[in-house]
C-alpha cells in the first residue's frame, strides 16, 4: 500500500521537485499539502504550491495556508539567502484549477491527524513553525504521527550561517519543539543532501522524457545549479542539492540514504549558532537518540528515482 503523506512546504524550487515526486510517486499517497513561511512569503508558497499542481494535472490534490512568520522571531528576510536560489513566483503559469483551501494550515492538520487511524506520515521540508503550533495547540496529534520527515538541519557546514541550515535557522524555536516531541524522526540535512547532487546533464535528461513533471524538474534544477555556482559552489561545478526531493524519496526507499540514530538537538540562544543543530554523535549529553539523522546519500540511487518518477504522467 502507498504511504499516505502530508507535505508541509515553503514552495520554491526544490519543493516544487518535491510535490511531483511524492504526487506522481505510485508509493505515496498524497494527502495534501501545507504551506509556511520560508523560501519567501507564505502567499507566494501558497501560489507555487498550487502552480506546480496545476501543471502536472493534479489541482485536486488540498494545500492550506499556514504560518505567515517564526514562532518567537522577526522574520528575517533581509537576511534570507534563500531568494538567490528561489525568486518568489515558479516559471509556471499562474494556477488556472488548483486553489487555497478554506481553513488554516494548522488547523487542518490538526483535524487531519485526529481524524486518521494514524497512518499519515509527516513531511515538513522547510522551517517548522506550522508543526510546532499544531503540537502546541494540540498534543494530541503526535499520538497519531507515525513519523516526521524533516528536510532541515546540517552538522558539517550550513547555508545560512557557519553554524545552521537554512529551515532550521529561521524558525530554531519551532524546529527544538519537534525534534524533541516525542515521536520517531529522520533528519535529511545538508550533510545528506549535498551528497546526491543533480548536473546539468541530469537535467537534460529529465528534458527528454518529455513530461510535464521532468521538464519542470528540469528548469528549476537549472536554475538552482546557476545560482549554487555563482553563492555556494558544491564539490564540483554545474551541479546543485535538490534538498527537498531527497526526503520524499527517503520515504519510497529508505536505502537512499543513510542514517544514525543519535540525541539531536536546537540552539536557540547561541550568539554565534543560532539555528544550529547539535548533534551528539558521541552521546556526551547523556540523552537518548531521539533522530535518524542522515550523514550520506546514494547519489546514484536518487537520479534514478527522479527520472522513475518524473517521468510519469497524473
Amino acid at each position: 500500500m502507498p504511504t499516505k503523506v502530508i507535505l508541509d512546504v515553503d514552495t520554491g524550487t526544490d519543493d516544487a521537485v518535491a510535490l511531483m515526486v511524492a504526487a506522481l510517486s505510485p508509493d505515496i499517497e498524497l494527502i495534501g499539502a501545507t504551506t509556511v513561511n520560508g523560501n519567501t512569503a507564505v502567499h507566494s508558497c501558497t501560489e507555487n504550491t498550487l502552480r506546480v499542481l496545476d501543471w502536472i494535472g493534479l489541482p485536486q490534490i488540498p494545500v492550506h495556508q499556514g504560518m505567515t512568520r517564526p514562532l518567537a522571531r522577526q522574520q528575517m528576510t533581509q537576511l534570507n539567502p534563500a531568494s538567490r536560489i528561489h525568486g518568489d513566483l515558479l516559471d509556471l503559469p499562474p494556477a488556472a484549477t488548483a486553489r487555497i483551501q478554506p481553513g488554516h494550515a494548522v488547523d487542518w492538520l490538526i483535524d487531519t491527524f485526529l481524524a486518521s487511524d494514524g497512518d499519515i506520515t509527516l513531511v515538513p521540508v522547510g522551517p517548522l513553525t506550522n508543526v510546532a503550533t499544531a503540537i502546541q495547540k494540540e498534543p494530541r496529534i503526535l499520538e497519531k504521527i507515525p513519523e516526521i520527515v524533516i528536510m532541515g538541519g546540517a552538522h558539517d557546514h550550513g547555508n545560512s550561517t557557519a553554524s545552521a541550515e537554512f529551515n532550521i535557522w529561521l524558525d530554531p524555536e519551532a524546529a527544538r519543539i519537534v525534534v524533541n516531541c516525542g515521536r520517531p524522526i529522520r533528519m535529511v540535512p545538508l550533510d545528506a543532501t549535498h551528497r546526491a547532487l543533480v548536473s546539468l546533464d541530469d537535467c537534460r535528461a529529465l528534458r527528454a522524457l518529455g513530461t510535464p513533471a521532468a521538464e519542470a524538474a528540469a528548469r528549476f534544477v537549472e536554475k538552482r545549479i546557476e545560482g549554487y555556482d555563482a553563492t555556494q559552489p558544491m564539490h564540483r561545478a554545474s551541479a546543485a542539492p535538490v534538498h527537498d526531493a531527497l526526503a520524499v524519496c527517503a520515504i519510497i526507499d529508505s536505502t537512499v540514504i543513510t542514517t544514525q540514530f543519535i540525541p539531536v538537538d536546537v540552539e536557540t540562544g547561541g550568539e554565534l549558532s543560532v539555528g544550529r543543530t547539535v548533534c551528539d554523535f558521541r552521546f556526551r549529553s547523556r540523552k537518548p537518540p531521539n533522530v535518524h539523522f542522515a550523514m550520506d546519500a546514494d547519489e546514484p540511487k536518487f537520479i534514478r528515482m527522479l527520472m522513475e518518477t518524473l517521468g510519469r504522467t497524473a
